[in-house]
């Protein structure tokens, strides 16, 4: 009875030691986090980001935290201390990574609002067990780099099997209902940067205000780090052999990481979605909402409701009017609706705006 008493007791102790070890880093925090070697470049990079006013605490958990995971990692990391098995990087793990994509809303509501109203907050479900797609295109690991590009393992750890036969089930059943792409996806927390000081306009230089945010990066799966939007290249993407007039959004440069032309780099190839036609050189962000992706209202950014069509361009035969019309408003032309050239009328109102 008395050996069952003191077992009982030192488990007991070690339950309380998890969480007590969170309450000790939160207590001295960031400091107390950067006592370990390889919390010290994640810390002094906070340090000079736009979250630098954030505590470690509201993004990662605290002695608080419900998590059992969240203070079971800690408990590992003090193991591998002791035992000289620590790691040159902390990593965030996609535990961490789906935990963190909830403390978001806290301080974003309405931009998290926005993406899980968006077809970027779809599960891993719906994607890797698309019947239809899974029997056209066969599962890779590549697909991770834009539809789970958080997850651990590979594409067999993921699905089964991997043929275009089916039918198809996760081994990881724990990713079913998981967010394929997460707000670090294209956000880096820590990237640096300075806080927001409001959205107050000062009269006479909007025009000099930034235009992204500094956290704008696209999280590399192999590098397994964020690569800023600044240093992201934007395509060359060409129509036949002619160059395709692109805009200097930089913005854009996130969004050529997945929606990009195959290797011949023509318009159209792959996931390319580069306006060619009447809309070329337009920014992706000129008609996509950046967290919700809705175009509803893009037409009217830059139209009137009469265009020089004299009709509402919202009605006409696109695919902004009707998805299952063949006028791609990507790539549509006015060649495609006036194959024998602008009519007069237009014409001459088109030499008398030049």
């Amino acid at each position: 009875m008395k050996i069952a008493v003191i077992l009982g007791l030192i488990l007991f102790a070690a339950f309380l030691m998890v969480p007590a070890a969170s309450f000790v880093y939160e207590s001295g925090a960031p400091g107390a986090c950067a006592r370990c070697h390889e919390m010290a470049v994640p810390v002094d990079q906070w340090a000079g980001s736009a979250h630098r006013g954030v505590t470690c605490a509201k993004c990662h958990g605290d002695a608080l935290t419900t998590d059992a995971q969240f203070h079971m990692t800690n408990a590992r990391r003090v193991v591998e201390h002791n035992f000289g098995q620590v790691a040159e990087r902390a990593q965030l793990r996609p535990g961490d990574v789906f935990a963190i994509l909830q403390r978001c809303q806290n301080c974003h509501p309405q931009e998290y609002a926005s993406w899980a109203a968006g077809p970027h907050s779809v599960k891993y479900e719906p994607l890797f067990l698309d019947k239809k797609h899974n029997s056209e295109r066969h599962l890779m690991d590549d697909c991770l780099r834009c539809h789970g590009m958080h997850y651990a393992g590979g594409i067999r750890d993921l699905v089964t099997p991997l043929n275009n036969q089916g039918p198809w089930s996760f081994r990881d059943a724990s990713m079913a209902d998981k967010p394929a792409i997460p707000c670090l996806t294209c956000h880096a927390i820590h990237a640096h940067g300075n806080p927001l000081k409001g959205h107050v306009r000062k009269a006479g230089i909007s025009r000099k205000e930034d235009v992204m945010t500094p956290s704008l990066a696209f999280w590399d799966r192999r590098a397994r780090e964020s690569v800023s939007v600044a240093l992201l290249p934007l395509p060359a993407v060409h129509e036949g052999e002619r160059p395709v007039k692109m805009s200097p959004d930089q913005r854009q440069a996130l969004c050529y990481q997945c929606h990009a032309p195959l290797g011949n780099t023509q318009v159209r190839s792959g996931d390319d979605r580069t306006p060619v036609g009447v809309h070329e050189g337009l920014s992706c962000f000129a008609c996509h909402d950046k967290h919700k992706q809705s175009t509803r209202a893009s037409c009217a950014n830059c139209h009137p409701k009469m265009s020089n069509c004299e009709r509402d361009v919202e009605t006409m035969d696109t695919t902004f009017f009707n998805k299952n019309s063949g006028h791609n408003v990507h790539f549509v032309k006015c060649a495609d609706c006036h194959p024998k050239g602008i009519p007069a009328k237009k014409a001459k109102l088109e030499r008398a705006r030049q």
